[in-house]
């Protein structure tokens, strides 16, 4: 880890304690833990979406992956459109930037993929 000359209040009283370099190591793990969260979150609150929007495929695939791309099961054909009809732009074998998808738009992503996996 890059030092930047700031040290957090938080950093800096648990330091007067503990080792530095472990509170930081420390820090930094939960960081990870909550960013690593924050993705299957996403991950979640997508399959829901399109487990309770009435579609009858499988969707159990998303939440058992991680990262930042995420497999979807559609075909070329349903990709374009959801390229043309709903302005969401993946890859033509179906992956999507699970980093691009938010609590504002995740809807609107379950939607679209279930409109065009009818």
């Amino acid at each position: 880890m890059r030092s930047t000359g700031y040290m957090s209040p938080y950093v800096a009283q648990w330091s007067a304690v503990f080792d530095q370099k472990q509170v930081i190591k420390f820090v930094s793990q939960i960081a990870q833990q909550y960013t690593q969260s924050l993705e299957i979150n996403h991950h979640c609150t997508l399959y829901y979406l399109l487990s309770f929007s009435g579609s009858t495929h499988n969707w159990s695939h998303i939440t058992e992956q991680i990262g930042m791309f995420c497999f979807t099961g559609l075909k070329p054909d349903q990709v374009e459109r959801l390229t043309k009809e709903f302005s969401i732009y993946l890859t033509k074998d179906g992956r999507i930037s699970i980093a691009g998808v938010t609590s504002g738009n995740v809807a609107y992503l379950a939607h679209a993929i279930h409109e065009v996996s009818k």
